[in-house]
């Protein structure tokens, strides 16, 4: 049998800072490489650093070896891009755990286990990657899973709510909307939010109130 390998910029136990998981305790597998170049990206160093490679079964050894919490979420850069992700979200569902991917959409979602809670980040015109998504990801995603729109200006804010109208998504029971960080009060989106009563969650990255002063392993 072939060894399985991952490219990874690094394995960590922290709070879950986004999502509508929030405030729990997560193990993060955050793997190096990305298709995108945002504007406002803040890991940028898991395409500018070389990732480690690692075995899959060093890669789960390194987990077990952090307190045993449910959660564990492959983030990167952009995850789906190593076909080792793969067998890595089948090893974690078969550990018993709570697994989470976020992606940004723009690799197809089709070959994701079904028992895998998808986070995809549907790119805004500010993000300067607005045509990259996989428009077949819509369809491929299911009521558990979720859908954040990070915007950073009045105009991201129209798109994204046009995106929802466009994709019938009024009703999805998870949309999250995040202001990019020094460009967009969180006020603002909130008073847009509420004067449009748009069915989603207004979301501030927790990890970066909590440690502000980090950018790496939170």
């Amino acid at each position: 049998m072939t060894s399985v390998e991952l490219q990874v910029s690094e394995i960590f136990y922290s709070i879950q800072g986004e999502s509508s998981h929030a405030g729990y305790p997560c193990v993060f597998i955050r793997l190096a490489g990305c298709n995108l170049r945002c504007s406002y990206c803040d890991a940028r160093y898991t395409y500018e650093e070389p990732g480690q490679t690692r075995q899959l079964a060093e890669i789960l050894a390194a987990i077990h070896r952090l307190p045993p919490v449910e959660r564990v979420e492959i983030t990167g850069g952009e995850p789906l891009l190593q076909e080792g992700v793969y067998p890595l979200m089948d090893a974690l569902l078969a550990d018993n755990r709570r697994v989470l991917l976020e992606t940004n959409g723009t690799v197809s979602l089709a070959r994701v286990p079904a028992a895998v809670h998808c986070i995809m980040d549907v790119k805004c015109p500010g993000s300067g990657m607005v045509q990259q998504t996989d428009q077949e990801n819509f369809r491929r995603l299911t009521d558990r899973d979720e859908l954040k729109f990070v915007v950073g200006d009045r105009h991201d804010y129209d798109w994204a709510r046009q995106v929802i109208t466009e994709k019938r998504l009024e009703h999805h029971p998870h949309l999250i909307f995040s202001p990019v960080a020094d460009r967009l009060p969180p006020a603002d989106l909130a008073a847009w939010l509420l004067a449009d009563a748009l069915p989603a969650r207004l979301q501030l990255q927790l990890h970066t109130l909590l440690w502000p002063e980090c950018r790496q392993g939170v």
